[in-house]
């Protein structure tokens, strides 16, 4: 027969080559896909079979159970401990749930109190060391808290941290690393953490910065002194910080000026002459003796206290010191402020709160609370990382794009991370005016606790707010 005259086209050996091989490997999938799949099925039948019914200290079914009882945290940590037989050391700040400002509520201005007009300007700067010589002036009540270089972040995430903060009007603080010259060059107003170490601390340092902050604790890791090991400095670290190659880096329990709080007062006179007048603050992490701890600070000519709170976080601590010690934010800021009121030194001395605030409406009623303003650290540094993350992920965490000596470390856009930075800060004091607007107030200063209410009773005592069942009881004149 021939194919041209019925009409039937020439067939393409290749083709039909190529369709074959695909046809059998398709049917080879299917068929290894059917056995696969009965395999699963006999071994998933044999594995129910033995979880039904083997006895329930035989069962495997026992380390769901018992793990759900002791809790996922605690097993993995209770594995490392068995494993290192020493304290370890927990990133990123407790897991644990406390008591938080999530329990309270802002009021409504509608009728009884009018909400603020649509196009009125909301003032919401801050000055914090309200009778210094200097004092340091932001444009919002948010500023980045003390994070240290090396021990803790890169020094492209300082940089960052310092851009973004200078774009968007407000302060970063040092931390207890070295100052970095670029850092300090990127940053428009700059806090130096006067910490309890032996580097730094020079004349110099403390001529160039606008704010300073004595170190005595936080919420993450107490009063607890640390030592950060000489074999894991790189040059660049040991340039940083001073130190030859086989020097420890060491942050001890104690000011090493303070061994006495009777040699506070000299210490911030100290620090006051030299600097020329900038503000004199101090880091303090909350607990039970906060009143007595505020006595001896504001006695000593101390111009704003940082207060943080059990929430707060750090590079790395035990755990026992992130879960068991301290004040959760929400009480320890309530019982600053009213202390600082009640012995009239709220209009001196500037409270700034610090301990998992995370979004404008923690700011704004950290700030009802009697706070000037709040630190930011970890949700600082979530912003920085924006979709720069996903240079990282999901092989690496997070962190390792913003920690010193990580795997992402160098992959970093500085600029790019500085503009996410700035783009969330805005954002926050735009929604915190918009708070103040439904408040139907003007200012931020206008902010009080007369504005909050409880959703559960410990919070309503504990912050002295009434429940947001309890009936408002008015007088209304005609």
């Amino acid at each position: 027969m021939n194919i041209k005259k019925s009409g039937i086209k020439k067939l393409d050996t290749k083709k039909l080559l190529v369709y074959g091989a695909g046809a059998a490997g398709f049917a080879g999938v299917m068929g290894a896909k059917k056995i696969a799949r009965k395999a699963v099925q006999a071994a998933n039948k044999n594995f129910m079979r033995v979880l039904m019914t083997d006895i329930y200290d035989e069962n495997l079914y026992e380390v769901v159970s018992s793990t759900s009882r002791i809790g996922i945290q605690e097993t993995m940590e209770t594995n490392l401990r068995a494993t290192e037989g020493k304290a370890i050391s927990r990133p990123m700040g407790s897991p644990k749930k406390f008591p938080s400002l999530n329990s309270l509520m802002f009021s409504i201005a509608q009728l009884y109190v009018m909400p603020t007009p649509f196009e009125e300007e909301i003032d919401v700067k801050v000055t914090i060391g309200k009778k210094a010589k200097k004092p340091l002036e932001i444009d919002m009540p948010i500023i980045i808290a003390p994070m240290a270089y090396g021990i803790a972040l890169s020094k492209k995430a300082k940089v960052a941290l310092a851009k973004g903060a200078a774009l968007a009007g407000t302060a970063t603080c040092s931390g207890e690393g070295p100052v970095l010259k670029e850092e300090r060059e990127a940053a428009k107003k700059y806090i130096y953490q006067y910490h309890r170490g032996t580097w730094g601390k020079t004349e110099e340092l403390l001529t160039n910065c606008d704010a300073i902050e004595i170190q005595f604790g936080q919420g993450a890791i107490a009063g607890v002194g640390h030592v950060f090991n000489a074999k894991y400095m790189d040059r660049e670290m040991q340039e940083a910080y001073g130190f030859s190659k086989a020097q420890n880096i060491v942050a001890h329990s104690r000011q090493p000026e303070v061994n006495d709080p009777s040699q506070l007062p000299a210490l911030v006179e100290k620090l006051k002459r030299i600097s020329g007048g900038v503000p004199i603050g101090a880091k303090i992490g909350a607990g039970k003796y906060l009143e007595a701890d505020l006595d001896i600070l504001c006695n000593s000519g101390i111009d704003y206290i940082t207060v943080d709170g059990a929430e707060a976080a750090t590079k790395g601590a035990p755990p026992i010191l992130q879960d068991d010690f301290g004040v959760p934010t929400i009480f320890a800021v309530n019982r600053a402020a009213e202390w600082l009121y009640k012995n009239n030194f709220n209009n001196r001395v500037s409270l700034i709160a610090s301990g998992k605030i995370r979004t404008p409406g923690d700011m704004l009623k950290v700030i009802a609370l009697g706070a000037d303003a709040c630190a930011i650290g970890s949700i600082a540094l979530l912003a920085l990382s924006h979709t720069q993350v996903l240079k990282v992920i999901p092989y690496e965490p997070p962190t390792q794009l913003v920690w010193h000596h990580a795997k992402g470390e160098s992959k970093l856009d500085i600029e790019e991370a500085a503009e996410s930075l700035k783009n969330f800060l805005n954002a926050c004091k735009e929604e915190i005016k918009e708070g103040i607007k439904a408040l139907g107030k003007t200012s931020l200063k206008e902010v009080n606790k007369e504005d909050l209410m409880a959703l559960d009773e410990m919070v309503a005592k504990g912050c002295g707010v009434p429940m947001v069942y309890e009936p408002f009881e008015y007088e209304y004149e005609d």
